[in-house]
């Protein structure tokens, strides 16, 4: 990848002479899913894919960017000068909202870029390709201009661009993972106090699975910011009775007495899966500390079942691989992983089983729902760098 994207800068801008080359990991969720903007855990890991970058420094204030994802659209050109969110710049929204919070924070580029993008998470898979780019670009900006941040302020101000700059009220999950990602660990993070601890993901004869269902989802337009109000209005309900700061505040007992304070019936099942998803991940995590990888696997199982009744994020050619998934033997759990509405589910699956997973769920997905599913064996990697 890092050839591929110094070949095709050296083919766009006449030479390499002073490029660099940047990678940012994409991640996967293995449970505590919408819980990261209600106060609560979650337990992602970086990935060995992600988005890798050539960048050089300009003598002027234009900014280039071109992927090698959507080569159709050519080199887009702009501006430092226009650093503000249009449907036209497409993509580009990404690096460009990462660039405005800089400035936010007084860190001002006083030139412009040269860009050459490469990425291999697959687009709208929910494996965070956009926290990725936006992480890649926040790593990039402060290695070429000096800027002094933290790889959590990477996170913090990748969240901040896409909350403020492309309207998607996601929490830190997303960004927090892919900068702070550590070979062979997943991310134990309380989104309270983003205090959080490193837990090594020792997976006795077993892998981690994700299928891809091809089925695109853009969080923008769907349902997301929905759930987040709906959980927002459930919260103020719930003040009303019991001092807490957020869902994830509550023990399920807690939430059982006071939940009569919230007036409607979805906002109560909104909240429920918001609490117990929390409680779900704090228990899965001590799970896989002792080495249970069943219990671990039931709990992700359960985590599906309430993101698919309770919070309705799911979607019917998701639940038909999740389904399939639970028929097999030497499926420890499956489940929904990221914002939903499609994207991929991730499945713990036992070494001998890997094959015959794809090939089953495979077929029954092409025979329920007449898409291909594509299915991918990941690895667990290290946060953002400098590669060249």
């Amino acid at each position: 990848m890092k050839e591929m994207v110094l070949k095709k800068f050296e083919e766009l801008y006449g030479d390499v002479q002073g490029v660099n080359v940047y990678f940012a990991p994409g991640r996967v969720n293995l449970i505590g899913e919408h819980t990261d903007y209600n106060g609560g855990h979650v337990f992602p890991c970086a990935l060995t894919i992600g988005t890798y970058a050539a960048a050089r420094k300009r003598a002027d204030r234009k900014l280039n960017f071109y992927s090698m994802n959507f080569e159709e659209l050519g080199v887009i050109e702009s501006s430092l000068d226009d650093l503000t969110p249009s449907q036209a710049a497409g993509w580009t929204n990404y690096p460009k909202g990462v660039m405005w919070a800089f400035a936010e924070r007084g860190m001002t580029m006083d030139c412009g870029l040269d860009i050459v993008l490469n990425g291999n998470i697959p687009n709208g898979s929910g494996l965070s390709s956009s926290a990725s780019l936006e992480v890649l670009t926040g790593y990039m900006l402060k290695d070429l201009y000096g800027f002094d941040v933290t790889n959590i302020d990477l996170a913090k101000i990748g969240q901040y661009s896409e909350n403020n700059f492309n309207g998607m009220n996601c929490g830190i999950m997303d960004q927090f993972a892919s900068a702070m990602g550590k070979k062979d660990n997943a991310i134990f993070l309380d989104t309270a106090d983003l205090s959080y601890e490193y837990a090594p993901l020792v997976l006795d004869g077993a892998k981690i699975v994700v299928t891809n269902s091809n089925v695109k989802h853009s969080l923008v337009n769907s349902a997301y910011n929905e759930r987040r109000s709906e959980c927002e209005k459930a919260l103020e309900e719930l003040q009303t009775v019991i001092d807490i700061k957020g869902l994830g505040d509550l023990t399920e007992d807690q939430y059982e007495t006071h939940k009569s304070a919230i007036k409607d019936e979805v906002r109560v099942r909104r909240a429920k899966h918001a609490v117990y998803e929390n409680q779900r991940t704090i228990r899965a995590v001590e799970a896989l500390r002792k080495n249970d990888l069943k219990l671990f696997g039931e709990l992700m199982n359960a985590s599906h079942v309430s993101l698919r009744d309770d919070y309705e994020v799911s979607c019917a050619e998701i639940d038909v691989l999740v389904e399939e998934a639970w028929k097999i033997d030497g499926v420890i759990g499956s489940r929904i992983t990221g914002g939903g509405f499609g994207g991929c589910t991730v499945s713990i699956v036992r070494d001998e089983t890997v094959d015959i997973f794809k090939e089953k769920v495979g077929a029954a997905y092409q025979e329920r729902v007449g898409k291909t599913a594509d299915f991918y064996v990941v690895e667990i990697g290290d946060g953002p760098g400098r590669i060249r």
